[in-house]
C-alpha cells in the first residue's frame, strides 16, 4: 500500500520559521510583534472607501483573466509615468498578490531540472517556488560592509553560467534593505541577455525608499523583447497586505499563455478589490509619500537606538521596512528569536528564516507607529543588558 504523501519536491520544501516563531507566541497578548512584514496601520480610507462602495454595488462575479482593462490601463500609466518608459496594457496582468506573480513567473519559464540563480539573504518563497518546479536555486549571498550590505557583482557574474534559466533579484530587498546599484543593472542585463537567462526583477519594495521616490529598476533598461519580468504587489506601498492583489510586466509575447495560466491558478481577481487597487493608482501617490516619510523616520529612530546598544551590527538599509541586524555572539537566530518570546515579549523573525545566509540575524519590521517601537527597542535593550 502506497503512503499518501506529496510528490518529493513538495516534501523537502522548508517550512516558514517565520510562523514558527509567531506560533511560539500565540496565547500571549503581551507580545510585541515586528515578526511579519506589514504596517501596523490599515489600508488609507480611500482605497477601502473605493472598494466598498463596488462590493455594495454587487460587483462581485468574475472578471477578466488577465485583470479589468481600466485597471491595467491605471498601472501603464502609472508605471510609465515612474519609470519614465512607456509600458503599455498589453504588457501588464493583475495577479491575486505578489506572491501569485512570483509563482505564475516560475510557471511561464521554469521546467524541471532548470537551473536558477537568486541574490540573497531573501524572503523564502522566492528560493522555494523554483523548487516547486523541480529548478535548482543556487544563492549569490548579499554582504555586510562598510556599514551596508553590498552585492559582490563578480560573485554573481560568475554564478550566471550559459545555462542558467532564471536570475531573481528583489531590490529594496527583503529582509536586508540593499538596494541594486544603477550602475549594475546594465551588466548584469547584458549577461542575461547574452546567456538567454529569463531576468525575474521582485520590485514589490521598489517605492520604499529612502533617497529617491523610486529604487532603480531594470524596466527602464529592458526593451519588450527581452526576457525580463517584472513582478510587484499593491500591498507595502498602499497598506494592502490583505488585499492579495498584485501585478506583472512581461513581454508581449507572454500575455496569452499567462492569461491561461491565471485562469488555472485563480481565475481572476475579485473586481472590488481590483476598484480598490485602481484608486490607489489614481489618487495615491501623495499617500506613498507620505508612508516613506513615515518609513524614513521609522528607520532613523529603530537604526539609532540598535546601533547604541552594545555588540549590536545593524547595516542601513536603502529602501524596504526592515532592520536586519546582528547580537554579538548569536550563532542560532531561531533560539535567540524564541528566548525574546519568552524572556521580554519581543517578536522578531529569526534570520534564518531567509536561508542559511541570514542565519545569525534579525529582522525588525519597523513599519510601525513610532511609540511601538520605541516600546519594543527598551524590551531589546533590556534583554541584552541581562545576557
Amino acid at each position: 500500500m502506497f503512503a499518501p504523501t506529496p510528490r518529493q519536491a513538495v516534501q523537502d520544501l522548508r517550512l516558514s520559521k517565520i510562523r514558527e516563531v509567531a506560533n511560539a507566541g500565540l496565547g500571549r497578548d503581551d507580545i510585541l510583534t515586528f515578526w511579519f512584514g506589514e504596517s501596523d496601520q490599515p489600508t488609507p480610507e480611500f482605497i477601502r472607501r473605493a472598494a466598498a462602495e463596488a462590493l455594495m454595488q454587487g460587483r462581485t462575479y468574475y472578471t477578466h483573466n488577465l485583470g479589468r482593462a481600466d485597471l491595467r490601463q491605471s498601472l501603464s500609466d502609472y508605471l510609465t509615468r515612474l519609470h519614465g518608459v512607456p509600458i503599455g496594457p498589453d504588457r501588464l496582468a493583475v495577479t491575486s498578490a505578489g506572491v501569485n506573480a512570483l509563482m505564475l513567473a516560475a510557471q511561464l519559464v521554469v521546467s524541471p531540472g532548470d537551473r536558477a540563480v537568486v541574490v540573497g539573504p531573501i524572503w523564502p518563497n522566492v528560493v522555494e517556488i523554483p523548487k516547486i518546479l523541480s529548478a535548482e536555486v543556487e544563492v549569490v549571498p548579499l554582504e555586510p560592509a562598510q556599514g551596508r550590505w553590498r552585492l559582490d557583482l563578480d560573485r554573481l557574474m560568475d554564478a550566471l553560467t550559459p545555462d542558467t534559466r532564471l536570475l531573481v533579484v528583489n531590490s529594496p530587498n527583503n529582509p536586508t534593505g540593499w538596494m541594486l546599484s544603477p550602475d549594475d543593472r546594465a551588466a548584469i542585463l547584458e549577461r542575461c541577455r547574452r546567456n538567454g537567462t529569463w531576468l525575474l526583477c521582485d520590485d514589490v519594495y521598489e517605492r520604499l525608499t529612502f533617497d529617491r521616490p523610486t529604487a532603480p529598476s531594470f524596466l527602464p533598461l529592458a526593451t519588450p523583447e527581452d526576457r525580463v519580468i517584472g513582478t510587484n504587489s499593491f500591498s507595502k506601498a498602499w497598506r494592502m497586505t490583505g488585499w492579495r492583489l498584485g501585478w506583472m510586466v512581461v513581454p508581449p509575447p507572454l500575455l496569452d499563455g499567462l492569461g491561461v495560466l491565471i485562469e488555472y491558478n485563480t481565475s481572476c481577481a475579485p473586481d472590488f478589490v481590483q476598484e480598490g487597487a485602481k484608486a490607489a493608482l489614481d489618487h495615491g501617490d501623495a499617500y506613498v509619500s507620505e508612508v516613506r516619510a513615515e518609513l524614513a523616520a521609522a528607520r532613523d529612530q529603530v537604526l539609532g537606538a540598535l546601533r547604541a546598544m552594545p555588540g549590536v551590527e545593524a547595516p542601513q538599509p536603502d529602501g524596504g521596512f526592515y532592520a536586519f541586524f546582528k547580537v554579538g555572539g548569536c550563532a542560532d537566530s531561531m533560539a535567540l528569536a524564541k528566548d525574546l518570546i519568552r524572556e521580554v515579549g519581543l517578536g522578531l523573525a529569526p534570520g534564518s528564516a531567509f536561508g542559511p545566509e541570514g542565519e545569525g540575524w534579525l529582522r525588525w519590521c519597523f513599519a510601525a507607529r513610532p511609540e511601538k517601537n520605541a516600546a519594543g527597542l527598551e524590551r531589546l535593550a533590556d534583554y541584552l543588558s541581562r545576557r
